[in-house]
């Protein structure tokens, strides 16, 4: 009588734990919603300072924007999708002077999220902002 009492409280064990994974099948989970960035870099350099070229962009989709001949850049806005990992600007200039400087900067959804700097004649600045 033992052994069968037994077997009935494996049974009923297995019957409760079969019940309850099956309350949490994969189509009851909630997953986060994808949410895609707004994203903008721009270029800065000082005075009488020229930026030459920009490459902006996020993982392998890159532009490349040359000829820009001004001291400010800016990209338009980019709708970045979910799944994106790193947004990334890099940009020369030639500056005026050994205290030149350029900086770049990446925001996403309007806020400032990274910045980069270069200081000198030949000037090079990367900045680059893990999406995740």
């Amino acid at each position: 009588m033992y052994i069968i009492k037994n077997k009935i409280n494996v049974l009923l064990l297995i019957v409760a734990v079969l019940f309850t994974l099956a309350g949490c099948s994969k189509k009851n989970q909630r997953t986060p919603a994808n949410v895609s960035h707004k994203v903008i870099f721009k270029a800065e350099a000082s005075s009488g300072s020229f930026i030459n070229m920009v490459v902006y962009g996020y993982d392998v989709t890159l532009t490349p924007v040359s000829g820009i001949n001004t001291s400010t850049w800016s990209s338009p806005e980019l709708t970045v999708p979910a799944t994106a990992n790193i947004a990334s600007i890099t940009a020369n200039a030639l500056g005026t002077n050994a205290s030149a400087t350029l900086k770049v900067q990446v925001y996403v959804n309007g806020v400032l999220k990274k910045e980069g700097t270069s200081t000198g004649t030949a000037l090079s600045a990367t900045a680059q902002f893990n999406l995740n």
